[in-house]
């Protein structure tokens, strides 16, 4: 494409290699932006910028959508997010597992894991009664990364019931529905559910359906944390897709895994299970690229089986980092006892099979989100990781698929399953979110023992338009941006 001479850029990405988002075949290609689009694809040789970023030798790509996070709150106080931006995530999916930081009332109580990430004592400052007042927070005070919102059924529930051991009343189910309501007119793009947790178990699959009706009217998605992802995931993924089936909308299986010894393998029963529903209603899946998970720490004894790693404990924060076995151990209790010890708190389980998480991660529909916890002391490398990991480790080393696919599956895919529009891929007239990066040795470089630590081979992230990471550092920019789901 021949540019027009008279074109003057704001910021010009010369000799890079482009990988588009969509699965096509990579093409050498400048690229040329003007405020927060992009205007120009092809030979720039005769444009002008303000800005000119070499990337000769190196991969441009859209920024990558992180389709499951937990950084509600992370959001508005530590709004650099260096955690994602130095992965090249530009975008992040917020409200998974059923929690949400709004709308969630003053008097409400907040049990575990709604308090990871919405605890009194750390983040009250990051909490809001209406879905608006929290999106508007977000837009005065912008983070680094754009923000593409949910709201959590838990949340609701908190909201609005006076005890959560049983199903909602039909009063409840309406306060519930009002608030999704309004969530929803705010700029939520759907909203999910936790019902593997405590506080949102003894929900059924009919509250869930009678809460989630403005979904259907509005035109929201439904993601979820399944009630089972160990010996019932089967019973669990047929739980989703009639709440999906039900309300005639989009459902998204959340890290979708196979929990526990007995069902390693069982991935080859869950997929083509997945694979088969795809062909008559829509159906997403999200997987991060390890083997252990993270969330708060269970007081089940059968939910603590293996090995646990503490993450974060209020109590004893001298223990974090330490396994949970060896400090019931050491005080000669139960895995259950020492648990309660430590509340509240949070840990890493190592419960998934490596040959089930490259099954999953290979299967064509599979986005990447990393549902790291920013609040944890010790927390899981996939907060600092995930991204880096999948390009370096499981396409480059184990070539478990090509590089456009491994990108496809971190912003073209998520874009379309979000209904997010402008986002995910690089053409012309969308938004400026891109990353640089260097393929032949970007990777992961956060460990278990060592957390925080930012992956190799980003060079140069763009948040809409503006040079956010480069050269290793987060230049200071926070042009992120609310992303409310558009009418199809």
């Amino acid at each position: 494409m021949a540019a027009p001479k008279d074109m003057k850029l704001s910021i010009l990405i010369r000799g890079g290699t482009l990988i588009d988002g969509t699965k096509r075949p990579r093409v050498d290609a400048d690229i040329g932006i003007v405020d927060d689009q992009v205007v120009f694809i092809g030979n720039a040789s005769q444009l002008s910028a303000d800005h000119v970023i070499d990337a000769a030798g190196k991969i441009v790509a859209p920024g990558f959508i992180d389709s499951h996070t937990h950084d509600d709150a992370a959001l508005l106080l530590d709004p650099l997010m260096l955690t994602k931006i130095s992965q090249g995530v530009t975008s992040v999916v917020t409200g998974n597992c059923g929690v949400s930081t709004a709308p969630l009332a003053a008097r409400a109580q907040r049990p575990m894991p709604l308090s990871l990430i919405a605890s009194r004592e750390s983040h009250d400052a990051a909490t809001f009664p209406d879905f608006a007042g929290y999106l508007a927070a977000l837009e005065g005070s912008p983070a680094s990364v754009n923000v593409i919102p949910m709201v959590g059924h838990t949340t609701l529930r908190v909201s609005t019931m006076d005890a959560l051991d049983r199903e909602a009343r039909p009063d409840e189910v309406q306060a519930m529905q009002a608030l999704l309501s309004e969530a929803m007119d705010a700029g939520a793009i759907g909203l999910s559910t936790g019902t593997y947790y405590p506080p949102a178990a003894a929900a059924t699959t009919k509250e869930i359906v009678d809460v989630c009706k403005p979904l259907a009217e509005k035109g929201g998605i439904y993601v979820t944390h399944m009630r089972d992802e160990a010996d019932r995931c089967v019973e669990s993924i047929e739980e989703t897709l009639e709440i999906g089936r039900s309300l005639g909308i989009p459902v998204v299986i959340s890290h979708h895994k196979l929990a526990r010894e007995q069902n390693f393998g069982r991935s080859i029963v869950t997929l083509p299970l997945i694979e088969a529903a795809m062909k008559c209603q829509c159906v997403g899946l999200d997987c991060y690229p390890y083997d252990a998970s993270s969330t708060m720490l269970h007081l089940d004894e059968a939910r603590l089986k293996g090995r646990v790693k503490i993450a974060s404990s209020a109590a004893h924060p001298e223990l974090v980092g330490r396994e949970l076995a060896d400090i019931a151990a050491s005080w000669g209790v139960s895995l259950a006892e020492a648990s309660k010890r430590l509340q509240p708190a949070s840990a890493i389980y190592f419960s998934m099979d490596e040959t089930d998480v490259q099954r999953i991660l290979a299967f064509e529909h599979t986005m990447i989100g990393s549902d790291g916890l920013p609040s944890s002391e010790k927390p899981h490398p996939r907060l600092w990781g995930t991204f880096p990991r999948v390009l370096g480790r499981y396409c480059r080393e184990l070539n478990l698929f090509p590089l456009e696919t491994a990108i496809w599956k971190m912003t073209g895919l998520t874009a379309r399953t979000f209904g997010i529009r402008r986002r995910g891929t690089i053409e012309v007239g969308s938004y400026a979110d891109l990353v640089v990066f260097d393929a032949a040795i970007v990777g992961d470089r956060a460990t278990y023992e060592n957390p925080a630590q930012p992956s190799a081979g980003i060079e140069t992230v763009i948040v809409n338009g503006e040079v956010t990471f480069a050269s290793g550092g987060h230049i200071g920019r926070r042009a992120g941006r609310v992303v409310r789901r558009q009418a199809a």
